[in-house]
């Protein structure tokens, strides 16, 4: 009698949310009688939505009314937002016990982050800030994140208070929500970096310690490592400040898995710990940014680049490694065609401060790195507009920055 009863009440609670027009997830996660409904999320102000010239906007802020508690019903909260490329979970508040946790994961479990009531980066995952109560998750991959409470207690008390999330925009709403993100000359000539890891494995190589650039969970740009330390790289118009650097985070090895395939894993997620540096005059001056990362043992493994201290010359081969629009990690290596005319310099003295090339770019491709056939850093990619693309020159920045990073 009583199984009848809670397959009944199980099956009223699907009729009642498929009436409402929300999905029921499978999700893993402790057990539960019912599985748990997305709650309703709204857009938030347009005061707080991200906003900065030149940085490509990629998702945007939404207010939630969601909650854990110690109640065996309520252990699990669904975050979902129907398309979104990614779901970033901010909590208000963590009210845990001792030994207690929460996870943020994928549905497929295959991503997950964990919290504890310490916050200890050394025994749990990355996290972000951004001067306000409480802490962000790290980013989810897809259009859902699953936050699990884990506890071995029988209690009613309240465990988390979940009050916003930035969920990541499709390949359309990128276009729409960003006016002018091309500056590829010609035919787009950019293909998937895995694609290049037999013919030019060098290039490929060293694309490895590029990464994606998440700003403060709505913005887009291109970042990368340089030197033997903790020291990375952007550009100064993508963040100029230690609260940018803290509510950001930094993917390793966001690329595609096969040659076209659309197939990238969520990679490796770090955030921004302590920010160096930013360049003097406006953003078609140098326009760097120097900084440091969380948990940087988690990234080594990716190797690093190394600047020029040399000016580069006219006709000099490079290519460019990046995030263009926010896509899985691609190459520019070839002008227009595969195997045509490779990408060089057009002009190794544009202005006082940049180079130009030709080589394809677009909007998120900002602070790429701009490399020469030994490899080393020529520019830092930074304007777009064919056929003078531009980046600054590395041997500048060099010079600015020496005394803080090991070259090599």
């Amino acid at each position: 009698m009583k199984l009848a009863l809670r397959r009944l009440r199980t099956a009223a609670v699907a009729l009642g949310a498929c009436t409402l027009g929300l999905s029921l997830l499978a999700v893993p996660a402790e057990a539960y009688s019912v599985r748990p409904v997305a709650p309703h999320s709204e857009r938030a102000p347009e005061s707080d939505q991200f906003s900065a010239e030149g940085v490509t906007t990629v998702g945007e802020l939404r207010t939630v009314d969601g909650a854990l508690s110690y109640a065996r019903g309520g252990r699990t909260q669904v975050i979902r937002h129907p398309g979104a490329a990614y779901v970033k979970v901010h909590f208000s508040a963590l009210r845990l016990a001792h030994g207690d946790y929460v996870t943020v994961s994928s549905p497929d479990g295959k991503e997950s982050y964990r919290y504890d009531r310490y916050l200890n980066r050394a025994t749990g995952s990355d996290y972000t800030i951004d001067g306000q109560p409480g802490f962000w998750a790290m980013s989810v991959e897809g259009d859902t994140a699953v936050v699990t409470l884990h506890s071995s207690r029988r209690s009613h008390g309240s465990a988390a208070t979940i009050d916003r999330f930035w969920r990541g925009y499709d390949r359309t709403e990128i276009t729409q929500h960003n006016f002018s993100t091309q500056s590829v000359c010609s035919t787009d000539a950019r293909r998937d970096v895995v694609c290049y890891q037999s013919s030019h494995p060098s290039e490929y190589a060293r694309g490895n310690a590029v990464a994606r650039l998440l700003i403060s969970g709505g913005g887009l740009c291109t970042t990368w490592r340089v030197g033997n330390t903790n020291r990375m790289l952007t550009n100064k118009h993508c963040f100029s400040t230690q609260s940018a650097v803290s509510g950001s985070e930094m993917q390793f090895n966001y690329q595609c898995a096969t040659c076209g395939g659309a197939n990238p894993g969520p990679g490796t997620k770090v955030s921004g710990a302590t920010l160096y540096k930013v360049s003097s005059g406006g953003s078609g001056e140098l326009d760097y940014a120097l900084y440091s990362v969380n948990n940087f043992t988690a990234i080594q493994g990716f190797g690093t680049l190394y600047l020029a201290t040399t000016a580069t010359s006219t006709g000099t081969r490079m290519y460019i490694p990046g995030h263009g629009d926010g896509s899985p990690k691609r190459l520019s290596i070839y002008e227009n065609t595969q195997g045509g005319t490779t990408c060089t310099v057009r002009n190794a003295n544009y202005n006082t401060w940049n180079i130009s090339y030709s080589c394809d770019t677009s909007g998120g491709n900002s602070g790429s790195p701009v490399l020469n056939a030994s490899h080393r850093v020529i520019a830092l990619h930074h304007l777009g507009g064919c056929p003078s693309n531009q980046g600054a020159k590395a041997h500048l920045i060099y010079n600015e920055i020496a005394g803080l990073i090991a070259n090599g």
